[in-house]
Formats: C-alpha cells, sequence, structure tokens
C-alpha cells in the first residue's frame, strides 16, 4: 500500500448501535479507535454479549500500534480485554475510562500483562504517523473525549459519544473552542455520532432532571429505590446530593453499580458525604422513610439486583407497598417487554414507580440532536462527512443535515467492512475486508457468525442441545409433573446419571423460585438455563444449546 493513502475502516458501530470499532491505517502503521461490544439479540439464545470480528487486525498484527479509548461504555471498551488477548498494544484513555478497563482486564487475567496509558483533555501523544489530541466533551460518563488525529493528509476528528451540554453537573464545558480551530485550520474528515439524529433541536442538560427527581425525593414516604445505568456518575452523584438534602442514606446495590461508584469515588468524580453511605446489610436497619437504594438493573436484565428485589428474592433489597422506584435510564431498543414485565412486578409489590411518562424527565439522553449536530458541523468543517454510531436509518438522516453545508465536499454512507481511502487526488470507497460478529459465551468465544442459524448449528455440532420440559400449572405456580429432559447429541440414555442430576437441579431452582416467579416464564426459564448451564459446565465441560420449554397447564 502506497504511504501516501489513509484508510479508515469501521469494523462495527455503522448501521447498528454497539459493537463501536474504527481502524485508521496510514501505510504500515495502525490504530483502533475504540473497541466495544453489543448486547445480543432475542434470537442469539445462549449468548452473553456480541463482538466485532478482530480478522482484519489478526492479518496486520504486525502494524497495530495502539487502541484509543474514548470513553467508558461498554458499547466502546467491552471488547478491549478480547483484542489485548490477541494483540498486547498500548490502551490510551481518561481516568476513569481506564478504571472501568481495568476491572474487565483484571477479571481476564490480563490486567499485569496490559499498558494502559492515562491520559486527559488537551493531552497529545505520537502514536506512529498519528500525532492525536483528547478534546472533552459532555455525555452521560465522566471523562468523555473526542479524538483531533493528525495526519500526514490531514486532520481527522472522531467525535466519539456527544452531546452540547451548555449547564453539565461537573462544570465542565464541551471544549468547542478547539473543535473550531481545528475548523478553521482545516478538517480533511469528520466522523460524527447519529444516535440521534432522528431527533429534532437540542438535548436537554443533564440537569433538566433534577426537578422530576426533586419531587420524587418530596413525595416520597419509604424507600426510594433508583436505578440507572451504572457508569452515569453525574446521575449518581445528583442522587446522592439529593439523599443529603432530604436527609436519607444511600446505598449501592449489585456488583456493577458498587464497583463504577468505587472507581469514581476513588479517582474524586464522586463525592459522598460522611455518614451518608450505607451497606446494602443495613438497608432493613434503618428507617424505611431515611433509605435510597442505588441498585443495578434498569434494563430489566433477568438476574440484575433490581428484578430478584421485584421479585423478592434478593437478601438485602427488599420492595415493599408504598416504596418507590424510579427508572432514570432509557429503554434500550430490544428491552422494552423485559422491562415493562419488570414494572408490571414492581407494581405487584404495591410500588410507587416513576418512569418515563411524557411529563418531566427522570432521564435525558447522553447524544446530540439535530441542532448539536449541526454545530460540530459548522464548527468542525469538514471536507469529507462520515456520520457512524448508529443504523441506517440515523446515519441517512446525518447525512442529509450535513448536505446543506458548502464546505462539504462529499458524504460517506459506510458498512462495517468498508474501506474509506484519502489521497492527495481525494477520497472515496475502495475496497472492503472481511468483518462479522463473534458471540461470546460466558467468556469463551464461540465462533464468528454472520447467521444466527449457522451459529445455533454450529454449537449444537459441537455441544449438544439440552431441552428441559417442565409442565407449570399457571393458576398455582405448581410444578405438575416431574420435569423431563431432552437431549440431542449431548449424551446417551442417562449419561452415567448426569441427567437424573440435572432434574434435581430444576427441581431446586423451581423450589427456591417464588409462585410469581414461576409464573413469569421469561425469568424463570432464564434461572433454569442459568442454573443448567453452571452444572453441566461444571460436570463435563461442555456448552450444549440450553433451551427451557415451560407447558401451561
Amino acid at each position: 500500500m502506497s504511504n501516501a493513502k489513509l484508510q479508515a475502516i469501521p469494523l462495527g458501530g455503522v448501521g447498528e448501535f454497539g459493537m463501536n470499532m474504527m481502524v485508521l491505517r496510514y501505510g504500515d502503521d495502525i490504530i483502533v479507535i475504540d473497541a466495544g461490544l453489543m448486547f445480543p439479540e432475542a434470537e442469539l439464545l445462549g449468548v452473553d454479549v456480541v463482538i466485532p470480528d478482530f480478522s482484519y487486525l489478526l492479518e496486520h498484527r504486525d502494524k497495530v500500534r495502539a487502541v484509543i479509548l474514548t470513553h467508558g461504555h461498554e458499547d466502546h471498551i467491552g471488547a478491549v480485554p478480547y483484542l489485548l488477548k490477541e494483540i498486547n498494544v498500548p490502551v490510551y484513555g481518561t481516568p476513569f475510562t481506564l478504571a472501568l478497563v481495568e476491572r474487565k482486564l483484571d477479571e481476564h487475567g490480563l490486567l499485569d500483562s496490559a499498558s494502559l496509558q492515562e491520559v486527559r483533555p488537551k493531552d497529545r501523544v505520537k502514536v506512529g504517523p498519528f500525532s492525536i489530541e483528547f478534546i472533552h466533551v459532555t455525555h452521560s460518563i465522566v471523562n468523555a473525549t473526542m479524538l483531533a488525529i493528525t495526519t500526514p493528509l490531514g486532520v481527522v476528528l472522531h467525535t466519539g459519544d456527544f452531546k452540547v451540554d451548555p449547564t453539565p453537573t461537573d462544570n465542565e464545558l464541551f471544549d468547542l473552542h478547539t473543535v473550531a480551530e481545528y475548523g478553521k485550520r482545516g478538517v480533511l474528515a469528520l466522523f460524527s455520532d447519529s444516535t440521534n439524529a432522528e431527533r429534532p433541536g437540542y438535548t436537554p442538560s443533564e440537569r433538566a432532571v433534577r426537578g422530576k427527581l426533586e419531587e420524587v425525593f418530596s413525595r416520597a414516604e419509604n424507600r426510594l429505590y433508583v436505578t440507572c445505568f451504572t457508569s452515569s456518575v453525574h446521575r449518581i452523584q445528583l442522587l446522592v446530593d439529593l439523599s443529603f438534602q432530604y436527609n436519607r442514606q444511600v446505598a449501592f446495590v449489585g456488583r456493577s453499580m458498587a464497583s463504577n461508584t468505587e472507581a469514581a469515588h476513588r479517582l474524586g468524580y464522586l463525592t459522598v458525604p460522611d455518614g451518608l453511605l450505607l451497606r446494602p446489610n443495613d438497608i432493613k436497619q434503618v428507617p424505611r422513610r431515611q433509605a435510597t437504594v442505588l441498585i443495578a438493573g434498569c434494563q430489566g436484565e433477568p438476574l440484575s439486583s433490581l428484578v430478584r428485589a421485584a421479585m423478592e428474592n434478593h437478601r438485602y433489597a427488599v420492595i415493599e407497598a408504598g416504596d418507590t422506584v424510579v427508572f432514570s435510564s432509557r429503554i434500550i431498543p430490544g428491552n422494552e417487554k423485559a422491562i415493562y414485565r419488570l414494572i408490571n412486578h414492581l407494581f405487584k409489590r404495591g410500588a410507587r414507580v416513576v418512569y418515563d411518562d411524557g411529563g418531566p424527565p427522570v432521564h435525558v439522553s447522553g447524544h446530540a440532536s439535530q441542532e448539536e449536530l449541526m454545530l460540530m458541523l459548522n464548527l468542525a468543517k469538514p471536507r469529507y462527512f462520515i456520520p457512524i454510531h448508529g443504523e441506517f436509518r440515523q446515519l441517512s438522516l446525518h447525512a442529509s443535515l450535513a448536505s446543506h453545508l458548502k464546505e462539504i465536499q462529499q458524504i460517506f454512507l459506510l458498512e462495517s467492512g468498508d474501506v474509506l481511502e484519502f489521497d492527495a487526488a481525494g477520497a472515496r470507497k475502495a475496497a472492503r475486508v472481511s468483518v462479522g460478529r463473534v458471540c461470546i459465551d460466558y467468556g469463551s468465544v464461540d465462533e464468528v457468525v454472520e447467521d444466527t442459524i449457522i451459529r445455533d448449528r454450529r454449537h449444537i455440532s459441537l455441544d449438544g442441545i439440552v431441552l428441559p420440559v417442565i409442565a407449570i400449572n399457571k393458576n398455582t405456580g405448581k410444578v405438575e409433573t416431574q420435569p423431563e429432559i431432552v437431549t440431542r447429541g449431548f449424551v446417551s440414555g442417562d449419561g452415567d446419571g448426569i441427567l437424573a442430576q440435572a432434574r434435581e437441579i430444576i427441581l431446586e431452582t423451581l423450589e427456591q423460585s417464588s409462585g410469581e416467579e414461576r409464573g413469569d416464564w421469561g425469568i424463570i426459564k432464564e434461572k433454569i438455563r442459568a442454573d443448567l448451564k453452571r452444572f453441566i459446565s461444571k460436570q463435563t465441560d461442555r456448552h450444549p444449546l440450553i433451551l427451557p420449554i415451560i407447558l401451561e397447564i
């Protein structure tokens, strides 16, 4: 490849939400911008997360120089451990971003071997022919940055995720001045977040939620449970401040909530007044009107702390009639059914549930709406524009916003794997590279799939399929008959008693579940699947596809 060519290759994050990953290559030097994951669609049974296919990077591993992270959300950092297992290169990120990455690397046994390079806004780093400046942006997580990457052919701006918040809660304003300076000097290409390209106007400031939350705190007569994204440190700080104002102690419940707040507190991004913190095992000991519980599970994940609390199945968090539960988060597309099912269970508990009902907000987006996207375009004045981070309709709408700017010579709508090439003659789509998805199942990579049917067939051919069949009386929630287990390609006969033991595991799971849980097929199926998966993996070191079937009697 001629050294006079710059290539930009998205391996994920265009035409989809999540799995954000962009490759920049100049000659024999490659940098990777973000390495995110996405959560699986409902049809990807047994899959925990999905990451990009790294085949292109593995083919050119000797040219990969560094991973540059814009911020710490899962869709931007979730695939970092899997990438570093294959290619161990330096990782650059801001303090909170690297704190979240450290926890992931520690879980994968990679922390000691990883090279984590801390940077702050306005810092510049030199990686091969690339000079990268980190620019502070406002977003729904602290320490978010966009990147100004100076290459031999010009400056490339990559926004990461952003919105233009004029009144951020930490008073750290978006560094629009630096963006404008680059625009005056000349920008070769702008890669910009398209998540909210469908929304007209401006995204409300993070401070917009304070009024509604103050009203909630003032009216709450018993325990107050609030669930939000556990990386939303600004939101968590506001909830801590309001708890202090209304004489409530605060408990952090859930693994990710506890670890993320601990990291934010250690780095100075979260301030908790002395005496305010309440240990989860002490929640029941304080008067109900004096406790705020910040709890993980805002997306209705079947085994999350909030779901277990809603089912009266959590050791510390007990939701009782008269308690208030607030969903201070957006619904990720695809999670609607699980979240509303969770809300129904909370109403059954007699709780007062506060969620987005069209009134004053208890959550605001962290992504720029149309006017902010136009502001970014007008400040950057790029020669070439490439919308990223969104499904095709968002990318297309973002492109139409940019089409009116006279400075822009050409707009490119990319798909994952497209190679966008820049040289002295201009820019063009030059080729395609191999891309796809890799399904992660409890930390083990299955295979790359472009079709879920192929993935399931390969999975079944390797480890077989297990179909537990349970008959449950809809009215009483009781098991009517002994569970039956049908297998194909897993064991023959009873498999030396393993199926008999598996039946006992199912009965134990059902016995330890409440009648309400047994009446919710989504919850009980997930509990049976998870318990059987742990048992079978431990006993056989195999990972069959487990599909519980509930017969309604």
